[in-house]
């Protein structure tokens, strides 16, 4: 029997009996618990052979078992605490980490409605009307943990670490919750499974459907969503709290390898895999085949969306890990001069095009209530936003040049002192010459003491 693709909405949750409701729940957290074992290992493999190296492969068949051993040693290992430590918000901090990664799972759809047990049910935790800012207020909610982690500590390094996640997730949470604003303008809705549903059908192509993804229609969104995921999640280039070049651990400094630094991982892991989630969903076309599959009947049925949201969500992350085996870290001015001067003002831009658009479509459309006045004001206040970004970045490009020429006069002003050794600095000898100040270099003979 052929049943038709039923697409969830907000009438079909709450609905489920509880024991329906704690089954999806315990089935979430094994999955997610298995992704966090599985994508250590797989990004520890993919990034040895993007090296030319082998990678885990002890532990089991192809080093399979290397996470399940790591988990294990770190959970048995002795667990200590330094001496000054605030404990009891030095054992909340990692909890604070890894909880609301869990919840921010909750809301992802995994596909359409399917029988489970013999309940009717959709194949997501829950949905809200305003799901989409539930997940932004779950990542604000995490960083606490890497605050107090920072500040229990006691730790110059690790306070540092918790301040700049902190003024990190401020600056790239705005960019990304800007970003979704084309998504709400298009799909009319804050709620996953009905963004989901507004990417089914996107017109006709030589008589085949095609999906209307939003990474077609909003790819400038798309691709500021992410890069704000890589700051949110603090992954390679923008793992500035972490910084071992120049801050030793950053807030986990004073954590040791035990299970408290095992759920400060699960929480690294759990966060990258919420953003990678909500770039499928909301970007994406969620948990539906890609095109042409999706033209085959039957593909976007039942169990058969768990499929199809697994492979992007894996095509995902590998291009996650990908980035980390490929680009360096960067410098913290560089990370919040990109997130407050480019990613805002151009996101801003971008809403303003979009909503111009969508205002159009609208005046096509007699039911709508939008009328040519309504048009004309959006057309002028998106030109003015453009013209006020331009005049912005032109000030600031000239800006950076006169800096750029004052750096350049004072190290031309340091190379003359440098030219005199007792000028500007401590007198420190050069080490190529023979003598200092008219006192002759004594040759110290072979093999004497």
């Amino acid at each position: 029997m052929i049943t038709l693709v039923t697409d969830p909405t907000l009438a079909d949750f709450g609905k489920d009996p509880l024991w329906i409701t704690i089954v999806k729940a315990l089935m979430l957290f094994v999955f997610l618990m298995l992704c966090v074992l599985f994508g250590v290992w797989y990004e520890r493999k993919l990034i040895s052979r993007m090296q030319n190296r082998y990678g885990p492969n002890r532990a089991g068949k192809f080093g399979l078992l290397q996470s399940v051993a790591d988990g294990i040693k770190m959970g048995l290992k002795e667990d200590l605490f330094p001496r000054t430590v605030d404990k009891v918000l030095y054992l909340m901090a990692p909890v604070i980490m890894v909880i609301p990664a869990f919840l921010a799972f909750s809301i992802t759809p995994f596909g359409p409605m399917v029988n489970l047990f013999g309940v009717e049910t959709p194949l997501q935790l829950v949905d809200l009307p305003v799901a989409v800012l539930f997940m932004l207020a779950m990542g604000a909610v995490s960083v606490y943990g890497v605050v107090l982690a920072g500040w229990s500590s006691r730790s110059p390094y690790a306070l540092l670490g918790g301040l700049r996640s902190a003024a990190q997730v401020v600056s790239y949470e705005i960019a990304m919750g800007l970003s979704f604003v084309g998504v709400f303008l298009f799909a009319g809705t804050l709620s996953t499974s009905e963004i989901v549903k507004a990417q089914a059908s996107g017109g006709e192509f030589l008589g085949i459907p095609m999906p209307s993804w939003f990474v077609v229609l909003l790819l400038p969104s798309f691709l500021i969503f992410v890069i704000c995921g890589f700051g949110e999640a603090a992954r390679i280039p923008f793992d500035l709290p972490e910084g071992e070049g120049e801050l030793v651990g950053g807030f986990q400094t004073e954590y040791s390898s035990s299970l408290k630094f095992a759920l400060i991982m699960m929480g690294e892991y759990l966060h990258t895999f919420t953003a990678s989630a909500m770039a499928i969903t909301l970007f994406l076309g969620g948990w539906r085949a890609p095109w042409p599959i999706s033209a085959i009947d039957g593909v976007n049925e039942g169990w058969w969306g768990l499929l199809w949201f697994f492979i992007k969500f894996v095509l995902v992350f590998s291009f996650v890990v990908w980035v980390r085996a490929s680009l360096p870290r960067i410098r913290y001015d560089q990370l919040m001069s990109l997130g407050w001067k480019v990613l805002i003002p151009l996101n801003l831009a971008w809403i303003m095009l979009v909503a111009t658009v969508r205002a159009f479509m609208y005046a096509n459309d007699p039911q709508s209530g939008f009328g040519g006045s309504t048009v004309l004001v959006l057309i002028v206040g998106g030109l003015v936003v453009i013209g006020g970004l331009a005049i912005f970045f032109r000030f600031d490009t000239v800006n950076q040049r006169r800096k750029e020429a004052e750096r350049a006069e004072v190290e031309a002003e340091y190379e003359e002192l440098d030219s005199e050794p007792t000028a500007g600095g401590f007198p420190v000898p050069p080490l190529d010459l023979p003598h200092y100040h008219g006192v002759q270099r004594k040759e110290v003979p072979s093999g004497t003491n």
